[in-house]
C-alpha cells in the first residue's frame, strides 16, 4: 500500500488522536463529498447502516450520494465515547428534513475498527430518527 493510501492520525490512538479521527469524520461528513468521504476507509471496508450492508468504497459512494440526496440541510455532530489502540466508539446525533419538509434528530453509536494505515475497515452503526419540529433544532 503507497502512502496516498493512509490516513492520518494512525493507530495505535491516544486520546488525543482518537479524538483528531473523531472530529475529521464529523468535518468530512458535513461536507457532504461521498468520495472524499470514502477515502477515509479501506478499498474493503465492511458497514453496516441501521439495515443496510455496505462493502466496499464504491459501495459507500453510492450509498452516500443516496443519503444526501434525501436528507436535505444534512447536519451531523459526534463525540468520542471511547477507543482502544485500533478500535473507536463514539456517540452521534444529527439532523435533517426529508423531501415533505418533515425534520429529524437521529441519534445513534458507531464502532470503527481501523487498519494498519488508518483507514477505517469496519464501521457499525446503530440509528434512531426522531420525527421534530423545525424549531427544535439544535444543530
Amino acid at each position: 500500500m503507497n502512502i496516498m493510501e493512509q490516513k492520518h492520525p494512525l493507530p495505535p490512538f491516544t486520546l488525543e488522536t482518537a479524538q483528531q479521527k473523531v472530529q475529521m469524520a464529523e468535518d468530512a461528513w458535513n461536507g457532504k463529498d461521498p468520495v472524499k468521504v470514502s477515502k477515509a476507509y479501506s478499498v474493503d471496508t465492511e458497514w453496516r447502516n441501521r439495515t443496510a450492508f455496505i462493502n466496499g468504497r464504491e459501495e459507500v459512494q453510492a450509498f452516500l450520494t443516496e443519503k444526501w440526496e434525501k436528507e436535505q440541510e444534512y447536519k451531523l455532530k459526534k463525540e468520542l465515547w471511547g477507543f482502544t489502540d485500533h478500535r473507536i466508539a463514539v456517540r452521534f446525533e444529527y439532523e435533517f428534513k426529508d423531501e415533505t419538509g418533515q425534520w429529524y434528530r437521529a441519534y445513534g453509536n458507531e464502532n470503527w475498527e481501523f487498519d494498519e494505515n488508518g483507514l477505517m475497515k469496519k464501521r457499525f452503526a446503530s440509528i434512531n430518527d426522531l420525527p421534530i419540529k423545525a424549531s427544535e433544532r439544535r444543530l
